[in-house]
């Protein structure tokens, strides 16, 4: 359900959505979804990350490597370094954190 309501909430939004699939005491999956353009700013994963494109196109961005990732296309997040995400598509991601 947490998909389709980010999905819902999404239409009338500016800026990408999140929220958590699934957490636990050492880790989260989170659901972030985009329009096409949007970006999420320029920000640090405290703790290891992963970004899994589930549908849509995105380019993970990071110093200045660009990395355009498919549906079900991945890639980790080092911690503590900057980086953003901008969407080719409308997309789902999973980011998995911990």
């Amino acid at each position: 359900m947490i998909i389709k309501d980010l999905l819902h909430k999404l239409e009338s939004s500016t800026h990408p959505m999140a929220g958590a699939l699934h957490a636990g005491e050492n880790f989260r999956v989170l659901v972030v979804t985009f329009k096409k353009g949007m970006i999420l700013k320029e920000h640090k994963a405290h703790l290891p990350s992963r970004l899994t494109v589930v549908n849509g196109k995105v380019v993970y961005k990071e110093n200045d490597k660009n990395l355009e990732l498919s549906r079900y296309d991945y890639t980790d997040i080092p911690v503590e370094i900057m980086h953003s995400v901008e969407a080719l598509e409308d997309s789902v991601c999973f980011l998995t954190q911990g």
